[in-house]
Protein backbone atom coordinates (compact mmCIF):
# COMPACT_ATOMS: atom_id res chain seq x y z
CA UNK A 1 0.00 0.00 0.00
CA UNK A 2 1.19 3.52 -0.75
CA UNK A 3 1.19 5.24 2.61
CA UNK A 4 2.90 8.48 3.54
CA UNK A 5 4.79 9.00 6.77
CA UNK A 6 1.79 10.82 8.23
CA UNK A 7 -0.44 7.70 8.09
CA UNK A 8 -0.12 4.73 10.37
CA UNK A 9 -1.42 1.30 9.51
CA UNK A 10 -4.09 0.21 11.98
CA UNK A 11 -6.07 -2.98 12.34
CA UNK A 12 -9.15 -1.16 11.02
CA UNK A 13 -7.33 -0.37 7.77
CA UNK A 14 -6.44 -4.02 7.26
CA UNK A 15 -10.01 -5.09 8.05
CA UNK A 16 -11.36 -2.43 5.69
CA UNK A 17 -9.08 -3.59 2.87
CA UNK A 18 -10.07 -7.21 3.43
CA UNK A 19 -13.76 -6.25 3.51
CA UNK A 20 -13.48 -4.49 0.13
CA UNK A 21 -11.59 -7.46 -1.33
CA UNK A 22 -14.12 -9.97 0.01
CA UNK A 23 -17.10 -7.98 -1.34
CA UNK A 24 -15.42 -7.72 -4.74
CA UNK A 25 -14.72 -11.43 -4.88
CA UNK A 26 -18.27 -12.37 -3.91
CA UNK A 27 -20.00 -9.70 -5.97
CA UNK A 28 -17.98 -8.87 -9.07
CA UNK A 29 -15.63 -11.76 -9.75
CA UNK A 30 -17.45 -14.62 -7.95
CA UNK A 31 -14.69 -17.12 -8.74
CA UNK A 32 -10.94 -16.82 -8.69
CA UNK A 33 -8.49 -19.55 -9.55
CA UNK A 34 -5.70 -19.82 -6.99
CA UNK A 35 -3.09 -19.35 -9.70
CA UNK A 36 -4.55 -15.88 -10.49
CA UNK A 37 -5.13 -14.73 -6.91
CA UNK A 38 -2.01 -12.53 -6.94
CA UNK A 39 -3.43 -10.64 -9.93
CA UNK A 40 -6.74 -9.96 -8.20
CA UNK A 41 -4.91 -8.81 -5.07
CA UNK A 42 -2.66 -6.52 -7.11
CA UNK A 43 -5.74 -4.94 -8.72
CA UNK A 44 -7.46 -4.37 -5.39
CA UNK A 45 -4.23 -3.03 -3.91
CA UNK A 46 -3.87 -0.55 -6.78
CA UNK A 47 -7.43 0.71 -6.39
CA UNK A 48 -7.15 0.90 -2.59
CA UNK A 49 -3.79 2.70 -2.70
CA UNK A 50 -5.02 5.17 -5.31
CA UNK A 51 -8.46 5.95 -3.92
CA UNK A 52 -10.44 9.15 -3.56
CA UNK A 53 -9.87 8.90 0.21
CA UNK A 54 -6.19 9.56 -0.56
CA UNK A 55 -7.21 12.42 -2.89
CA UNK A 56 -6.48 10.48 -6.09
CA UNK A 57 -9.30 11.05 -8.56
CA UNK A 58 -10.38 8.80 -11.45
CA UNK A 59 -8.41 10.64 -14.14
CA UNK A 60 -5.24 10.60 -12.06
CA UNK A 61 -5.72 6.88 -11.31
CA UNK A 62 -6.10 6.17 -15.03
CA UNK A 63 -2.88 8.10 -15.76
CA UNK A 64 -1.02 6.12 -13.08
CA UNK A 65 -2.32 2.83 -14.50
CA UNK A 66 -1.32 3.73 -18.06
CA UNK A 67 2.16 4.82 -16.95
CA UNK A 68 2.53 1.55 -15.03
CA UNK A 69 1.66 -0.46 -18.15
CA UNK A 70 4.28 1.26 -20.33
CA UNK A 71 6.77 -1.25 -21.71
CA UNK A 72 4.87 -4.27 -20.40
CA UNK A 73 3.13 -6.91 -22.45
CA UNK A 74 -0.16 -8.45 -21.33
CA UNK A 75 -0.29 -12.16 -22.02
CA UNK A 76 -2.64 -14.81 -20.77
CA UNK A 77 -0.63 -17.84 -21.72
CA UNK A 78 3.08 -18.30 -21.39
CA UNK A 79 4.94 -18.51 -24.70
CA UNK A 80 6.07 -22.02 -25.62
Amino acid sequence: MRLGDERLIHTNMVEGYYSIFKRGMKGVYQHCAEMHLHRYLAGFDFRYSNSMALDVHDGERADIAIKGAAGKRLTYRQPH
